[in-house]
């Protein structure tokens, strides 16, 4: 950190403190040069992480929105909220760990539908049904025959 008062590069850390919503630090520092003191404030800078949507548009991705398709497809199942933040979390690490920022519905879809697939096979065909918008009955039932073979 530069002393805004002699530029010198050397200081030390006199006091921290974090504010009360626990977004900002506070450091009191003194020059190492000059014996002068400042304050610096510290606070983390996120990139949000978007979702390209099928129409080209670019939407900041909702753990909300996530949740909420969940409960939806999951609705009058035995899964627990405890299970539906579980896959949300698996799914937000999954986002957060490509070198990406973006991530298309599609790909989003998919991953829901794959651990939809091992949470509750129910759940999985509901959301699947929405998901890849079935033409007709004859898809419908070769996605639910594919389910069925699986040996999971």
């Amino acid at each position: 950190m530069k002393c805004p008062f002699c530029a010198h590069l050397g200081d030390k850390v006199v006091d921290s403190r974090e504010s009360k919503e626990g977004e900002v630090i506070r450091r009191r520092r003194e020059c190492l040069d000059c014996g002068r003191r400042f304050t610096s404030y510290e606070r983390i800078d996120e990139i949000p992480y978007m979702v390209i949507k099928k129409d080209g548009t670019r939407e900041r991705f909702e753990r909300q929105k996530l949740v909420a398709g969940l409960l939806k497809a999951c609705e009058k199942r035995p899964v627990s909220i405890a299970a539906i933040e579980s896959v949300a979390d698996k799914i937000e690490a999954r986002l957060q760990d490509r070198p990406e920022k973006e991530m298309g519905t599609e790909e989003v879809g998919a991953i829901v539908m794959e651990e939809l697939k091992r949470l509750d096979k129910v759940a999985y065909v509901r959301f699947a049904s929405v998901y890849r918008s079935f033409r007709d009955v004859g898809e419908f039932m070769s996605e639910l025959k594919d389910l069925l073979s699986a040996k999971d």
